[in-house]
């Protein structure tokens, strides 16, 4: 009778049961590595990306600070309809006070504002006109309005009254409105006032102001 041949032993199985190699299990173990290097990118990506977008909302917030601010300025198209948006760029000596004629209004909350202000104005050389109340969105410390003629004076009338808007409008003469707002301290001491030439001061036109809203209502002037 013929012997029989053995099968060769399956070093693979034992007891019914897979053997795990040497290499399936560096296979494995490089395996896990991979996964572990992509799930470790992956966390860096997301946190760069994280990082990257607080930025950005960071910068939007400083931003946005700023332009309310005024620390950046945007150049806006200005539809007016106040008299004009420019600010003359010609430079006017100081005129004598006693050649400025002057009417006074008081836009603000402040009772009697108007005819104290005009005392001090007559008390330093000016003609006063007239005295009277006016109504204006316009929240600094006053406006000085003129003609093209006035605006010598109205150069005298912003040293004394420093921190004012000057506006011009369509009046001949050479007389000078002053509207007191709100933000009104008082005069400069004559003894400090800037006698030298000078420009006129438009603040409005660095501060961009573009609801026109606040723009001043020019009060119309008393019959002379």
């Amino acid at each position: 009778m013929a012997s029989q041949r053995k099968r060769p032993k399956d070093v693979t199985q034992l007891h019914g049961h897979h053997v795990v190699t040497g290499p399936e299990l560096r296979a494995t173990f490089a395996e896990d590595a991979r996964a572990q290097r992509s799930r470790f990118r992956r966390r860096v990506f997301h946190a760069i990306v994280l990082v990257l977008l607080v930025g950005v909302i960071a910068a939007g917030a400083v931003g946005a600070w700023a332009i309310m601010n005024g620390v950046i300025k945007i150049p806006t198209a200005i539809a007016s309809k106040a008299p004009t948006s420019l600010c003359p760029t010609t430079t006017f000596d100081y005129v004598p006070n006693e050649t400025v004629n002057i009417n006074v209004f008081n836009a603000t909350s402040r009772a009697g504002l108007a005819t104290t202000v005009a005392d001090e104005f007559t008390a330093r050389g000016y003609k006063v006109l007239s005295v009277d109340n006016s109504d204006t969105a316009y929240s600094g410390i006053g406006v000085v309005v003129s003609g093209v003629k006035g605006q010598a004076a109205a150069l005298n009338i912003q040293r004394n009254l420093a921190g004012t808007d000057y506006f011009q409008d369509n009046r001949e003469d050479e007389s000078v409105d002053v509207v007191l707002t709100r933000g009104y301290q008082g005069l400069v001491e004559p003894q400090l006032v800037d006698q030298t030439p000078g420009k006129l001061s438009c603040p409005r036109e660095d501060l961009r102001i573009a609801d026109t809203s606040r723009w001043p209502i020019i009060p119309t002037r008393p019959a002379q």
